[in-house]
């Protein structure tokens, strides 16, 4: 067990990345918590989500920005070096051909901070993702 020296909170993992504080309670108090370097690129994502898709419910959730509209979903979080997508692994597999260039997993598209967004397909994996 290890207990983080900044929070106190209990981890089965040393030294486990996780988010020290109060959770933000909107999206703009998540972004407002990112380092200041990476606060541009966040806002960006955040406008193409909300404008992609009409009527988007957007919220916090597990202290991430969380998109929904009827029961689908889709969220990012800031990291070190890029911004984590997680559109599912179906977006994926559906965009595949799009996303050469930028690294994946399972389930996320990560989209460095050094690149500008590509502001067309996150558009288009949202509306995918939520219509």
């Amino acid at each position: 067990m290890w207990i983080c020296p900044k929070c106190g909170r209990e981890f089965k993992r040393t030294n486990q990345g996780h988010y020290c504080g109060k959770a933000p309670g909107t999206v703009l108090e998540y972004i407002d918590s990112q380092p200041i370097e990476t606060r541009p690129r966040l806002t960006e994502m955040m406008v193409l989500l909300q404008n992609s898709v009409p009527c988007v419910k957007e919220r916090i959730s597990w202290s991430m920005p969380y998109y929904e509209k009827e029961g689908k979903s889709i969220t990012f979080s800031a990291c070190k070096k890029h911004i984590s997508f997680y559109a599912g692994a179906e977006a994926i597999g559906k965009f595949a051909s799009e996303l050469n260039g930028y690294a994946t997993n399972k389930n996320a598209i990560y989209f460095p901070y050094d690149k500008a967004l590509p502001a067309e397909l996150i558009e288009n994996i949202a509306r995918w993702c939520l219509s």
